[in-house]
């Protein structure tokens, strides 16, 4: 069996309780005992030391994987159970807390969640954790309701709350949280407002720059080792300097010069005296234990309160999000870009469901792993050392700082953005590390050119909501600073991105000082300006690859206008209209727009189905061509003989020349009108006869109920599964959408073809 490790001695063990390690063991406090360290094994023990450090437990109060059926049963073990008091614990009483840790490479799932309140139910705890070191979640246990009734809170108590604290605790639902960070923001907003007299843009930016500034001094400074939250009034008494918040701005500045959120003469525009009691407002709220899930939706309802309410922009609302997002199936591997990025929801949305998936294959590779261990006649310190060599292994590909792993290339090579209002892409960038990181290809450009890794045939998804109504003029030019790079950075792109990248640059090069317009097709002839939405769909197309998956939101014009006809044969030619979901009108009344919207999802050919459509539509038209030969022949050959004939001496006495040169004239303007008349006509047809030729099934849904009211409020919701589907709809449009997709005859309906 190998040597017994040593028990640490109390020299060893510092004021603050460690995690201590000896030849592939670990030491438990509680049990005083050396074991194999598992990966569950770490977790448990490194938890037990925040328990202690942070909490304030002492280790009399806590039991480490007892059984919650009784001393000395081998069943239904948790990982700690805390008591109040280690009177408590001694006399059997009834926990406060129990505690379930699971590996790091483990998505806790709602199973574990019920195992936790399962556990505090037979033990009386009032509360139950579920850890590991990616997310820690706290729960209330209702002894009064049926198992199964979890409600999620904010926080456990420390050792040293009053039954005052913790009944406190107890009524503070997550829910609750997240809308008392957004308000607390809000009312920050609100403070520098009428202290300094900015105006509500103004003091948004004043904002960014703390909240930026608290989560660089809580990542980088905090050692879990204090219970205090470093980011504190207290914190900035104790820093040097007569302007301490500024000084943290500059330190804060520095960490993110790379992603160019802040110019580097800009400081924090408040008084000393301003900025600390918006520091004192925010104290209490701790981003770096903050769940990025509650993080990210408060920051979003804030920002959808200030800008819709006071600086004109407006989002799109997270329910429509999620279910575009869930229409184009994102996986790992997939490049995304929102060439309108707005407060970045769809590049979130995409990073949190990716990271999601990748977290989850990590634990299905662990236990893989686990299970064929178990089958191998092993004795149990060399499973432990197996299973803790696979465990560095998977940690190793998902740890985000470290390049080249899944999570760095998720947040650093498969995201990207661009936001013509520097605010909008600055917020994009915010909201982004908010919910967990992906800010770094988010840049403030416009929309329609490319920089950096933004260019065309690049990504494999592409969702966006582009502006409406807006127009391209004809003085809105392509400018040197459009497209300028450093030789470094250029160097630095190729590297990267190849051949593609040069040849795109050289492409916006090319059209220096020339219309933006200029870039597209889909400007009809000498237009003056054309609306940004026609352009947004030509720019989303071109920037997919082939086969690549777009959701865009479009004004509803585009889908039934007949002027705009051309636009949607522009798509047709060049891919698979997948579906049309028709939104209520009111969906966009809370974010500040009237316009009723349609989504629309493209899957861009491949190039072999290009070819395909290519050839089809060649034969479509070389038919219609023979089809009217003969007749255009005989019409243009009698036109052009009254013109010949006009030309002549006119045999009619009295007929003078300009009789003739009229005559001439109109048979010429006749030809022309019939010409054309008849090219209209074949190019109809044609269109026609290729869609026969062409034929595939659209989907169509009509939604009455989004998951938003007119007033921004929730509401049921029919477009994805859900916990508030409408009475009468028994499938979602994403449910019937899949269906479709895999069987369309089945729905019944008249065929609609491209």
């Amino acid at each position: 069996m190998g040597r017994t490790a040593n028990k640490p001695t109390a020299t060893a063990i510092s004021p603050l309780l460690e995690v201590q390690r000896q030849d592939g063991k670990i030491w438990s406090h509680i049990r005083q005992k050396w074991y194999n360290e598992t990966p569950e094994e770490k977790v448990r023990q490194e938890y037990l030391c925040i328990l202690v450090n942070e909490y304030g437990f002492a280790l009399d109060q806590i039991a480490e994987e007892e059984s919650v059926t009784g001393r000395g049963s081998g069943q239904a073990r948790a990982d700690f159970i805390i008591w109040r008091t280690a009177q408590d614990k001694a006399a059997n009483g009834n926990a406060l807390i129990i505690v379930e840790c699971k590996s790091n490479n483990v998505t806790i799932k709602q199973d574990d969640y019920w195992q936790g309140d399962h556990y505090a139910r037979m033990t009386g705890a009032r509360f139950f954790v579920t850890h590991n070191n990616r997310e820690t979640k706290y729960w209330r246990v209702i002894h009064e309701k049926m198992p199964k009734s979890l409600e999620e809170i904010e926080n456990i108590p420390h050792a040293d709350d009053t039954d005052k604290e913790i009944e406190a605790l107890l009524s503070k639902l997550k829910v609750f949280k997240e809308d008392e960070f957004a308000d607390l923001l809000h009312q920050c907003h609100n403070v520098i407002r009428n202290r300094e007299k900015k105006d509500p843009a103004a003091a948004f930016d004043e904002i960014a720059k703390i909240l930026f500034v608290k989560v660089y001094v809580e990542r980088e400074l905090r050692s879990k080792r204090r219970r205090k939250n470093v980011f504190s009034k207290a914190f900035l008494d104790e820093q040097i300097g007569d302007d301490p918040l500024n000084d943290l701005f500059e330190k804060t500045k520095r960490y993110y010069r790379d992603d160019q959120i802040f110019d580097d003469d800009e400081v924090i525009n408040l008084k000393p005296a301003t900025g600390q009691e918006i520091v004192e407002k925010l104290e209490r709220y701790n981003l770096s234990d903050t769940s990025e899930d509650i993080k990210g939706i408060a920051f979003e309802r804030f920002l959808g309160r200030t800008f819709r309410g006071e600086i004109g922009q407006f989002f799109t609302p997270r329910t429509i999000v999620e279910f575009m997002i869930r229409m184009v199936e994102p996986k790992e591997g997939d490049v995304i870009c929102d060439p309108a990025s707005g407060s970045g929801g769809f590049l979130i949305r995409f990073f949190e469901i990716v990271r999601q998936q990748v977290l989850a294959d990590a634990d299905a590779q662990y236990q893989a792993y686990v299970a064929e261990i178990e089958g191998k006649r092993l004795s149990e310190a060399r499973k432990a050392e197996a299973l803790r060599a696979k465990y560095d292994a998977i940690q190793a590909t998902l740890e985000q700082k470290t390049e080249g792993s899944r999570l760095w290339q998720l947040a650093n090579r498969c995201i990207y953005g661009t936001d013509a209002n520097d605010r909008m892409a600055r917020t994009s960038k915010m909201n982004m590390i908010m919910h967990g990181d992906g800010h770094g290809g988010v840049h403030h450009h416009d929309g329609f050119i490319n920089v950096n890794g933004i260019f065309e045939g690049r990504f494999n998804i592409v969702l966006t909501n582009p502006p409406f109504g807006a127009n391209v003029e004809a003085g809105d030019v392509i400018r040197e600073s459009d497209f300028a790079v450093s030789p470094t950075l250029y160097k630095e792109h190729v590297a990267e991105y190849g051949d593609l990248y040069k040849t795109a640059l050289q492409r916006v090069r090319a059209l220096k000082d020339k219309p933006i317009a200029n870039l597209f097709e889909l400007p009809k002839g000498e237009q003056s300006k054309v609306k940004t939405e026609i352009l947004f769909i030509e720019r989303c197309l071109a920037l997919l690859q082939p086969g690549g998956r777009l959701g865009i939101v479009l004004p509803e014009g585009i889908f039934n206008n007949p002027s705009l006809a051309y636009v949607r044969e522009f798509c047709e030619d060049r891919a698979y209209i997948r579906a049309v979901v028709s939104l209520p009108q009111e969906t966009f009344y809370s974010s500040g727009a009237s316009v009723k919207a349609s989504l629309l999802f493209m899957q861009k050919f491949t190039t072999a189905e290009q070819q395909m459509f290519n050839d089809t539509q060649a034969q479509a038209r070389v038919e219609i061509d023979a089809k009217y030969a003969a007749e255009m022949a005989a019409e243009t050959q009698r036109l052009q003989a009254i013109i010949d004939t006009a030309k002549l001496p006119s045999p009619v006495q009295g007929e003078g020349p300009g009789v003739r040169v009229e005559r001439r004239k109109a048979a010429q303007k006749e030809l022309k009108d019939y010409l054309k008349r008849m090219d209209d006509l074949k190019k109809t047809e044609a269109r026609a006869s290729l869609k026969e030729r062409f034929a595939y099934p659209i989907f169509m849904y009509e939604a009455e109920h989004v998951g938003i009211t007119a007033t921004g409020d929730a509401d049921s919701n029919e477009l994805y599964p859900n916990d508030n589907l409408p009475s009468d709809v028994a499938q979602t449009c994403l449910e019937l959408y899949h269906e479709f997709r895999l069987n369309p005859s089945a729905f019944m309906l008249d065929e609609v073809t491209a």
